[in-house]
């Protein structure tokens, strides 16, 4: 039976990859600093533990004994953690180093490094219709400030920890995730999951206004959970070995994000615009020529059918929160 570790089993991304992967019979150890019952799932298959992995003597408990690693542990958010928690952001870059030393002594097989969009050039993210980033326009380097610099300098370790040990390394530049058992709430939400909990709020508490950070023309892709879970598996069992695109190339404003977030909750909010707020670069989108020719798939679950889902699970959690007189708010 293949041995993995998970790391960032906890959080919302990690949460689904842990079954995805008990789901094909791996034996899967999941790995958060989070305490179990913070954790966004915990499947009771894997053998899960709550390490923190910014040390390096964790790292090496977590790996040994394991075939392969998957690293999708950071210390991030929306865009309104990442622009005021950028040296927080920086910090994660201890949980790639010591994972990568712990995976070549400990003689790990393969490394997935869970690499994000905001390592791309700010000049090439300026206009709202974005023709799509390609995986060469991370150079010559501009990355989103704290977060995009500590991704961009963990692809280059991955990279060279290849070059120099021999370990697979498996790269993907994840574009905007989201869906179910995610964050909806608490500051470290994106903008589908805000957008939902807002509308939803509207709906069940009578709240009639929205902020919408930014003038709401600003432009980005979405990419559904269940995509980035088979494009994780696939890139990581593939022969490409450079950082690669994974995202959807459906690029949509804010605007519209929340036209569609009222149109499935058949209500409409009355809109202001805070142009104060953090709203990063003005336009993002996913190239996915790279992934086409490597894996003949790019992500293409529609955003309204994957908006749809997130919406309807978000509006479970906050009736039950509403029926139960809490208020639940994820860390």
């Amino acid at each position: 039976m293949k041995r993995v570790v998970v790391t960032g089993a906890g959080g919302f991304i990690g949460g689904h990859l842990v079954k995805a992967l008990i789901a094909k019979g791996y034996h899967v150890h999941g790995v958060d600093k989070k305490p179990l019952n913070q954790w966004y799932q915990v499947t009771e298959e894997a053998d899960n533990l709550v390490l923190d992995l910014t040390t390096k003597e964790n790292c090496y408990q977590a790996v040994n004994g394991y075939h392969e690693v998957f690293n999708l542990a950071a210390d991030m958010g929306g865009m309104g953690f990442i622009e005021t928690h950028k040296a927080d952001c920086m910090l994660s870059v201890l949980i790639n180093t010591h994972l990568l030393m712990a995976a070549r002594n400990k003689g790990i097989d393969r490394f997935f490094y869970a690499s994000s969009a905001c390592v791309y050039n700010a000049s090439k993210q300026t206009d709202t219709d974005n023709p799509g980033l390609r995986e060469s326009d991370a150079y010559p380097a501009m990355a989103e400030d704290g977060y995009g610099w500590e991704k961009l300098f963990s692809e280059r370790m991955c990279r060279h920890f290849h070059e120099d040990y021999g370990i697979i390394v498996r790269v993907a530049r994840f574009h905007n995730v989201y869906g179910p058992y995610g964050t909806y709430d608490g500051g470290r939400e994106k903008a589908p999951a805000a957008l939902c909990r807002k509308v939803i709020d509207g709906e069940l508490n009578g709240v009639k206004d929205i902020v919408i950070w930014g003038d709401g023309h600003q432009t980005r892709s979405f990419m559904y959970i269940d995509d980035c879970i088979k494009g994780i598996l696939a890139i990581m069992y593939s022969n490409i070995e450079e950082p690669i695109n994974l995202g959807s190339s459906e690029m949509v404003s804010i605007n519209q994000l929340a036209d569609m977030a009222e149109e499935i909750g058949g209500f409409k909010l009355n809109r202001s615009y805070d142009l104060s707020a953090p709203k990063g670069v003005r336009g993002r989108n996913s190239k996915n020529t790279l992934i086409r020719h490597y894996l003949n798939w790019e992500p293409s679950i529609p955003l309204m059918e994957g908006l749809k889902k997130t919406y309807t699970w978000i509006r479970e959690q906050m009736i039950e929160a509403k029926e139960s007189n809490k208020h639940v708010r994820f860390n």
